[in-house]
């Protein structure tokens, strides 16, 4: 598919799929005529990368990471440094407070839903 394609299915600007190709986090084929081709798997690939963007991961540590959400996770990871293993131990921790926050906020939502659904169908 072309750039455009990818850029639609995953809702990520056309100058940010360039800029993941610079930092080698996906790396598109190349037509005869230049053009870049991306494979379907790419798709996911981007997703995973926004989701871990989003996180606040900076590129230079999802780089690193991107191996292990691939199968088989046969991997070799000797260039894991101390740096490394903190930031991703802060980030999952930090991951691990939001997530519990937004289901507490979920959960709220959902008990008010079924209250004001309720109180609705009785009235």
């Amino acid at each position: 598919m072309r750039i455009g394609e990818l850029s639609e299915r995953t809702g990520t600007p056309r100058r940010l799929l360039r800029y993941y190709e610079e930092q080698g986090l996906i790396l598109p084929d190349r037509c005869a005529n230049g053009y870049r081709a991306y494979d379907e798997r790419l798709v996911d690939r981007v997703l995973q990368i926004r989701g871990l963007l989003d996180a606040g991961l900076p590129t230079r540590i999802i780089k690193q990471i991107l191996p292990c959400l691939d199968k088989p996770r046969r991997i070799h990871f000797s260039d894991a440094t101390p740096e490394m293993i903190t930031t991703l131990k802060d980030e999952r921790d930090r991951m691990t407070r939001r997530i519990d926050c937004l289901t507490r906020n979920r959960d709220a939502i959902a008990e008010y839903l079924d209250a004001v659904l309720d109180n609705h169908t009785t009235s």
